[in-house]
């Protein structure tokens, strides 16, 4: 009778744990706002150990919307979260944009304050048990310190952070879809967020006389506030087209481009065993 009572003891102990404890087979949703505490600890770091950080900002672009390039990294973010066994991170919806801090609508955050902001939303997502960081940057302006407070939090954290800044890495399918380059609110991202939020999209405001390209040779002039918000990397070049058709086409592109360039990177750190 009393090892009856024993085993049957043991039975029920271990089967309140395994009902206490069993790990959801796949995440309800890949957005940390969306998922529960508990969810998010049977997900990380036993099954996901990837997260997905979209950092942007709020500055004039264009005729398109000044959350541009909030939206354009979340919109990737979504796109490639599972492709690439992620979650996704909420947005840091605020950068650097001093020189562009005059225009209506425009938020910019002193370096001090959104270096030491952010490294700290990578030292949190690093204590989480995330094992790689990968950071969707949208905003230019923020590059320099986003890269310092990565490589500091690397190290300290013994993390593995990935900084893309997604326009730059695409160069040749820009040049590819438009046939030119492009520019700050120009083609490129003006098709780009066309593909996400098209009604919000104003060509009936657009004219020539708002681009502008940018200093060349680079460093020959220098204006605050900048003298237009559609910025082209070359004179002649990267005017928006607002072709819906065009606009697909070239968001598919980036994010395959996005999505590739994150598991590659994933694999060679695993195959060089950093950080495991």
């Amino acid at each position: 009778m009393k090892k009856t009572t024993l085993w049957l003891a043991a039975v029920l102990l271990l089967t309140g744990s395994v009902f206490a404890q069993t790990p959801v087979k796949t995440p309800t949703t890949r957005e940390m706002n969306l998922l529960c505490w508990q969810e998010f600890g049977e997900l990380v770091p036993a099954k996901i150990k990837t997260v997905l950080l979209p950092m942007g900002s709020l500055e004039p672009h264009g005729v398109i919307p000044s959350g541009a390039d909030n939206l354009e990294p979340e919109a990737m973010a979504r796109d490639i979260a599972e492709r690439v066994g992620a979650l996704i991170a909420p947005t840091l919806n605020y950068g650097m944009t001093a020189d562009m801090k005059a225009y209506p609508g425009a938020v910019s955050i002193s370096k001090e304050a959104y270096a030491a902001f952010a490294g700290e939303i990578l030292e949190n997502l690093a204590a989480q048990g995330f094992q790689n960081i990968i950071i969707l940057n949208g905003h230019g302006g923020n590059t320099t310190i986003l890269n310092e407070a990565a490589s500091r939090v690397s190290n300290e954290c013994r993390v593995r952070i990935f900084l893309v800044n997604w326009w730059t890495l695409v160069d040749d399918i820009t040049k590819d879809v438009f046939k030119q380059n492009g520019g700050h609110a120009g083609n490129n991202e003006t098709a780009y967020t066309q593909a996400i939020v098209p009604d919000y999209i104003h060509p009936e405001r657009y004219t020539l006389e708002m681009t502008a390209p940018l200093p060349a040779p680079a460093g020959a002039f220098y204006a605050h506030p900048v003298t237009t918000s559609i910025l082209l990397y070359e004179k002649g070049q990267g005017y928006p087209t607002f072709d819906p058709v065009q606009a697909k086409e070239y968001f598919r592109k980036v994010n395959d481009r996005v999505a590739e360039l994150i598991l590659d990177a994933i694999k060679k750190w695993d195959a060089a065993g950093v950080y495991r």
